[in-house]
């Protein structure tokens, strides 16, 4: 087990540290895997003033202060009073120079980031797969798109047209508990648009966000001279602090990450409050398999379900596969599963992560049994060493086989995400190829959310059928690892019941913007304007 120290983070609002009177205490993911009991316990003790914090265990990784009430509306005061001047810096400041200074700082600091996501829990491939996903996200080749989308320019005669994107002003910021550190560095992209950002650190999971603004983020600002204010980070319960952001009439933007259910009813209440809803919600996943897919590369990529135990939205939750490889798929997938193991976060081949309240899991599996479905491996919990055992906080990866399209999602599995180790493969009844291509294309369209979908097959004509007519997600992928991150695309955002009414895929930098068109003349006259395409035309038919 590596060394750790004890890392103390403090509320940041206009450009200080504050202490809060209460603190927060983050228990070491060893820790709970090793006696969960007793840190929990020791956790409440200490953050209800019942034990004494002068000599803190190993156990305990982190502490962070939880804000107060006034401290919370300090920090939207801050960004209100912030937000105009750092709309002002050039953008090839605040977006590019900016964009720099944190990839420069993630590249120095990869190992230390690696080394905070598995203190919180996330297994060491997976933390590195969420770095790799950082360094594009603020790589060239992607700061280079985000400029050309936030300003073209245009010459027409003496005039200088241009079309913009201005920041929306303050922009509340709440990631997820189960990935807080990478969610929090996404959302700050809102920043290089010009807006001010508020953060609140989960507070069940608070590490992981205030390492990634405090280390990354908040030197970056102050190297290119950001005034006080831009960014604000406290910790706190979400259900006051979300309640404050609505309220309050200096907040212009919210990004939420939840479940589907919560983010719908919080939608609603961000337009009646008179704020954009940024919805960061459920993935339902599709993965489509083409009768001449590359079979061992579809599994492996299709096994990329059960990292994280499942408990991440952008992962594969449903396969639907041609009848005529079905069998096949199926036997290398089940063969990958057996490789996935569980154990310790720092452990190198460690993928799949404790699952604390699984009877949803078995619930779910019963459900697909009993609507026909075939349990094709998994189905146990298990402890770390992989004994089975019902009182185990590990699942099995599992795999259920469900047969056709028709009523496929009569199944929860097929339905729902789940977020646990379980993917259902949902086997077509044997047709014409036409025919399979035009019900895949439905299944996948109809699907209530819209993340991420991926396909795996060769022929041209089939690929182009998929690529024109699959209309729902946020990204969509061909032969390709369907959780890898690439430079230019994006990494979240969806459509349905993963983004809301306004869900599309989300570069937050674009997404807490709006369009501005420009046009700065020397002194056109303003009849030759109103009438400029119409005698362009007559000049032409002349």
């Amino acid at each position: 087990m590596p060394a750790r120290r004890l890392r103390t983070y403090r509320s940041y609002v206009n450009g200080e540290c504050l202490d809060g009177g209460e603190w927060v205490y983050v228990v070491g993911a060893d820790a709970l895997l090793d006696d969960a009991f007793a840190s929990l316990s020791l956790k409440r003790k200490l953050e209800r003033g019942l034990a004494e914090p002068a000599e803190l265990p190993g156990s305990i990784v982190a502490k962070v202060a939880k804000a107060d009430r006034a401290t919370v509306e300090s920090a939207v005061e801050a960004a209100a009073e912030a937000a105009p001047r750092w709309a002002a810096f050039p953008l090839d400041v605040r977006l590019t120079e900016l964009g720099r200074q944190i990839h420069r700082r993630i590249v120095e600091r990869a190992q230390e980031i690696v080394d905070v996501l598995v203190e919180e829990g996330h297994p060491l491939p997976l933390a590195r797969w969420q770095v790799s996903g950082m360094l594009d996200c603020f790589g060239p080749q992607s700061l280079g798109f985000y400029r050309s989308q936030m300003l073209q320019e245009f010459r027409q005669g003496d005039r200088q047209l241009a079309v913009r994107r201005l920041p929306d002003g303050v922009v509340c910021l709440n990631p997820p508990q189960n990935a807080p550190l990478s969610s929090t560095l996404l959302g700050a992209t809102a920043i290089m648009a010009g807006n001010a950002l508020v953060v609140r650190a989960p507070r069940s999971a608070p590490l992981g966000a205030m390492y990634v603004l405090h280390e990354i983020v908040i030197p970056a600002l102050e190297e290119i001279g950001a005034p006080p204010g831009t960014l604000n980070v406290v910790c706190g319960d979400p259900a006051p602090m979300l309640a404050a952001w609505l309220r309050s009439p200096k907040v212009d933007d919210i990004m939420y990450f939840g479940s589907s259910e919560n983010g719908i009813t919080f939608e609603e209440k961000c337009v009646t409050a008179g704020k954009k809803p940024i919805l960061e919600l459920a993935g339902n996943d599709a993965v489509v398999v083409w009768k001449d897919a590359d079979l061992e590369l579809a599994a492996e990529a299709i096994t990329e379900s059960f990292f994280g135990s499942g408990q991440l939205c952008m992962i594969p939750n449903q396969v639907l596969v041609h009848p005529e490889v079905a069998d096949r798929l199926i036997a290398n997938i089940v063969r990958l599963a057996g490789h996935i193991r569980p154990g310790y976060a720092w452990e190198e081949d460690v993928l799949l992560t404790p699952v604390l309240r699984n009877e949803k899991f078995f619930s779910c599996l019963r459900d697909a049994v009993d609507n026909g479905a075939e349990i094709a491996c998994g189905g146990h919990a298990m402890q770390i060493d992989e004994t089975r055992d019902a009182a185990g906080i590990f699942l099995e990866p599992t795999v259920v086989v469900v047969r056709g399209l028709k009523d496929a999602r009569e199944t929860d599995a097929v339905r729902d995400e789940t977020f646990f180790p379980l993917i259902p493969v949902v086997v077509a009844d044997p047709a014409p190829d036409g025919e399979l291509i035009d019900s895949f294309i439905e299944f996948v369209n109809t699907n209530a959310y819209g993340l991420r979908n991926s396909v795996w097959a060769t022929d041209r004509a089939v690929v182009d059928a998929f690529v024109t007519r699959i209309t729902v997600g946020g990204i969509l992928k061909v032969n390709d690892s369907h959780i890898g991150f690439l430079p230019y695309l994006p990494t979240h955002g969806g459509t349905g019941l993963t983004g809301g009414v306004f869900g599309e895929a989300n570069y937050p930098i674009l997404r807490t913007s709006h369009v501005q068109g420009l046009s700065v003349s020397t002194g056109s006259r303003p009849r030759d304007a109103v009438f400029g395409a119409w005698r362009a035309m007559e000049r032409r038919e002349s």
